[in-house]
């Protein structure tokens, strides 16, 4: 009983990203994807300037892991409709949200 409430706890209080989540991996996918209008880095401008920096939308009291995973997986009237596994989605996530301090 004790063994299992322990891993229960454990379990709970794991981080909600997937292991396969890398920041690193994150940032290129931002160079390679993102950075054509979108400013990547914290002190970057974007090219296009209506589309947000990532530290701005990193920054939003609104944006968290879900929202960002929502976001990346929903085509987007103004964006181009970018396809990424599971996985880059959760590094880009991982990159956006460090990038806010979150």
């Amino acid at each position: 009983m004790r063994i299992a409430l322990s891993l229960a706890l454990v379990l709970v209080g794991a981080p909600a990203f997937a292991a396969s989540a890398d920041p690193a991996t994150g940032e290129q996918i931002a160079k390679a994807e993102c950075a054509s209008c979108h400013a990547i880095g914290i002190d970057d401008e974007s090219r296009d300037r209506k589309a947000p920096r990532f530290v701005d939308v990193a920054k939003m009291p609104s944006t968290t892991e879900l929202s960002l995973k929502v976001f990346l997986r929903s085509s987007h009237k103004n964006m181009p409709n970018i396809i990424l596994s599971r996985e880059e989605i959760d590094s880009l996530a991982s990159y956006i949200l460090g990038l806010g301090g979150k």
